[in-house]
Order: C-alpha cells, then structure tokens, then sequence
C-alpha cells in the first residue's frame, strides 16, 4: 500500500468503496490476558466514516453497499489504500474486501 496525503477537507468515495478508520487492538482481552503485539497486528478492524453510492450492475442498478458509517468492520490485513486526512490516516477500501461488520 502507498501513502498519500490529501489536502481537502472532506473525501467521499467512489462507487462501492468505503472510508475507514483503523482502530488500535485491544491491549488485553475480556479476561484480563495481555496480548502481544504479534496477536495485536492481526486484528484488522475499523470504523466506517464515509460509503460510496454502491456498485453498478451491468443492467444500470446499483447495488448499495452493505455497511453504514459509524460500522465496525473487519477486513482483510493487505486491502486498501491508505490515505492521510487533515492530518488523520483512513484506509479506502472496496467494499468486497470487508469480511464482517462486528456488532456489540
């Protein structure tokens, strides 16, 4: 992933594309157990801020895409685009490559 900065204030994705913040692992579990920064790096989680107006289908629909801002999601560890907001970092990513939104 290459890292770029944008200077606008605000950044909407295209298409069935999401805008995430990446969210730091856990320090420790439920139960009290510490995890080491090798389990931390695994956990790829993030909390959607913008969507994109869906993908388009071969027949002109578009097809929504499944998350809403303020999701926590878990996606695949090498997706995305890594960008650099008003001194923020998100990821863009499409929204194929989110395995699972993480519910309370």
């Amino acid at each position: 992933m290459t890292q770029e900065t944008v200077k606008k204030t605000t950044l909407k994705p295209l298409g069935n594309r999401v805008l995430a913040e990446r969210l730091e692992a856990q320090e420790t579990m439920k139960g009290g157990i510490i995890l080491p920064d090798s389990a931390k790096k695994k956990q790829e989680t993030a909390k959607v801020v913008a969507v994109g107006s869906g993908k388009r289908l071969d027949d002109g629909k578009v097809l929504p895409v499944a998350v809403n801002v303020g999701d926590i999601i878990l996606m695949d560890k090498y997706s995305g685009q890594e960008v650099t907001l008003n001194d923020e970092e998100f990821i863009i990513l499409k929204s194929d490559d989110i395995i699972a939104i993480i519910e309370d």
